[in-house]
């Protein structure tokens, strides 16, 4: 029985092996490229999905996600990060969770691929509530009147916005500014359309209005002879 066993695996082996190799190249050449598998790994960013309405997401996951992807050969090199998705649903997020996990099923890829690997299987993120708050509204005045001019009186139209915005973040002492309003050029009293700058870029207006009115009141300040005819008014007025 050995004898038998020993011949077939070595009686003419030379020629075994060259039909073997024949065989694996007939294999390789002739197999259709769908049924050779490949595999590439991408890296793509995360995108939280699905944020609560009354949350803010403050800590975010920066760095790329690595995925690992199976695909069949005459395919894989038309899979790229343009068209492959991580998105990660945080519909029923809370405050306390600070850790979320990855998986497979959060990638979305082309049908013919199959998600291998997701690294790192999870990611540290952190939301808070958003809290609404009243701030008052800042004028930026730029420039100089010229001589002989002062500024009476500065109005803003509304004076007061509300703000919202992650509530660690956002105090009620913050002011919301204005773009800039140059005065250097006026003559007389005017009024600006400015746009609004908020305190900080996670900051978000309540309402869809992005612009107040600044409304610069001008007087012409008061020469020394103007000051003694006052005077001597103010002693007429006294006496009488």
């Amino acid at each position: 029985m050995r004898r038998i066993i020993r011949n077939i695996f070595l009686k003419n082996w030379g020629l075994k092996l060259f039909s073997l190799i024949l065989a694996l190249i007939l294999w390789l050449t002739l197999i259709p490229e769908e049924k050779i598998l490949s595999e590439k790994t991408l890296a793509i960013a995360l995108e939280p999905h699905n944020i609560p309405a009354e949350m803010e997401l403050v800590e975010k996951h920066t760095e790329p996600i690595e995925v690992t992807i199976r695909a069949p050969k005459g395919f894989i090199n038309k899979i790229t990060k343009d068209n492959v998705v991580a998105k990660l649903n945080l519909e029923n997020a809370t405050t306390e969770q600070t850790e979320f996990p990855l998986t497979n099923a959060m990638i979305s890829l082309p049908s013919k691929a199959k998600v291998i690997r997701v690294k790192p299987n999870k990611v540290r993120l952190t939301l808070e509530k958003i809290k609404e708050v009243m701030l008052d509204i800042e004028p930026n005045i730029i420039g100089k009147l010229k001589e002989g001019l002062k500024i009476a009186k500065i109005e803003v139209f509304p004076p007061r916005v509300i703000v919202k915005g992650a509530e660690s973040k956002i105090k009620e002492k913050d002011k919301v500014r204005t773009s800039p309003v140059d005065i250097s050029s006026l003559t007389q009293s005017a009024e600006f359309e400015a746009d609004l700058i908020l305190p900080n870029p996670d900051f978000r207006l309540d309402s869809s209005k992005t612009k107040v009115k600044v409304k610069i009141t001008i007087q012409k300040e008061e020469t020394k002879e103007d000051k003694d005819i006052k005077k001597k008014q103010n002693g007429k007025t006294l006496r009488n």
